[in-house]
């Protein structure tokens, strides 16, 4: 068998800390090509496998930056792991337009975007991941403070079973990953006092085996990853 053929190039977001970093370390670090998007450049990631891009996903200069790299060293990409997010925990009255604009910007226009630009060279059997939240899932508990961010992450849901529908006769999947509480900076930032059950390197390593095998078994569903029942 040729191995090289196994090796996938991936396009990973928000891999300057939490879990996209350690995405990217885990997918590099097994052989695979890595582009790793994020505002800012981590040195860490500047190794082997790992090609990593400082690009704000909220501006459309952006994706020409990533589609002229794939063109240029890949041709295809095989897996596109949306995991960039932002959080604003605010009262619901003391939120204004700049915070639901500053949310739905990153969790749900930058995927919609970034899919679309990378679209051409998405093949057969390519899988799209996107990161959602437990807080999006229709019925789950719902926590004070998060309406922009837990109804920006029900709105990819959505919109990952959209393009599940629209491109399954191209037979690229699109699936939805509704996590738990996972302990990351952001979710300390957000929530000091709050210490999670699930690391971010855990949940890289079940977010790492599912893009590479889950669209065998998924496409156009939300897998609901949580320690907890909703």
């Amino acid at each position: 068998m040729n191995i090289r053929k196994t090796m996938k190039n991936i396009i990973i977001t928000g891999t300057s800390r939490g879990i996209g970093f350690q995405l990217a370390k885990l997918f590099a670090n097994r052989g695979h090509q890595v582009l790793a998007l994020s505002r800012n450049n981590v040195p860490l990631l500047e190794e082997e496998n790992i090609t990593a891009l400082s690009v704000d996903l909220v501006q459309e200069a952006s994706f020409s930056i990533i589609t002229d790299f794939v063109k240029k060293n890949w041709k295809q990409v095989d897996i596109i792991i949306h995991n960039a997010g932002v959080l604003v925990n605010k009262p619901f009255a003391e939120t204004n337009l700049a915070d639901f604009q500053k949310v739905y910007s990153v969790n749900v226009f930058a995927i919609a975007m970034l899919t679309k630009a990378v679209l051409p060279y998405l093949i057969k059997k390519s899988h799209v991941v996107s990161i959602s939240s437990m807080g999006g899932i229709q019925g789950s508990v719902k926590f004070p403070g998060l309406a922009a961010y837990s109804s920006s992450k029900g709105a990819v849901i959505t919109l990952s079973e959209l393009l599940a529908e629209e491109y399954k006769e191209r037979q690229i999947a699109f699936n939805t990953l509704a996590l738990g509480a996972v302990q990351t900076e952001m979710l300390a930032e957000a929530f000091p006092d709050y210490q999670a059950p699930t690391s971010a390197e855990e949940m890289a390593h079940y977010i790492y085996d599912f893009a590479l095998k889950g669209a065998i078994y998924h496409n156009g569903k939300t897998i609901q990853v949580a320690n907890s029942t909703p």
